[in-house]
């Protein structure tokens, strides 16, 4: 009978010990990594309204007032080529003196980062390898291309006009 509370007791302290073993707090290192969705199956076309505020906005970097977009939009509505039309609006967008864009020296400073920064302002997603390698050829090629240009060719292209 003895040896079978010894018995107990040494089972009891057994599994006493093994249950209660400290459990190891684990943590993982994560790297802060900018995502980006894929933009290019951009298959819905953008309003009138929805690409005047966009545009508004990648150039003022503040949204557009609603009077202002009613003009804007009555503009364009006015003129039967809306290629045209976009590229007035933009020819006056770019004619103010509170838009918010980089000097020509600072692009030439910093090519790459400002080929980086146009296509996530204008088309939401990072350039491939290959659009970064041509603009840059293209730019460094151009010594009188201005922010100007290269702002109005996107904000006119294809893919702009898209979401």
């Amino acid at each position: 009978m003895r040896s079978f509370k010894i018995l107990n007791i040494i089972i009891l302290i057994s599994i006493a010990s093994i249950s209660c073993s400290r459990e190891i707090d684990v943590q993982y290192q994560l790297n802060e990594v900018d995502v980006f969705e894929a933009k290019s199956q951009k298959i819905k076309a953008k309003n009138e309204a929805e690409y005047i505020s966009i545009l508004y906005t990648n150039l003022f970097q503040q949204a557009i007032s609603p009077v202002q977009l009613f003009q804007s939009q009555n503009v364009l509505y006015s003129i039967g080529d809306q290629n045209v039309a976009k590229e007035m609006l933009l020819s006056n967008y770019f004619n103010r003196t509170d838009i918010q864009i980089p000097s020509d020296i600072e692009m030439r400073l910093n090519l790459e980062k400002f080929i980086i920064d146009t296509y996530k302002r204008f088309l939401l997603r990072l350039p491939s390898e290959g659009e970064k390698s041509y603009f840059m050829r293209y730019i460094q090629a151009r010594p009188n291309l201005s922010v100007e240009m290269v702002y109005t060719a996107f904000a006119a292209s294809d893919e702009y006009n898209f979401y």
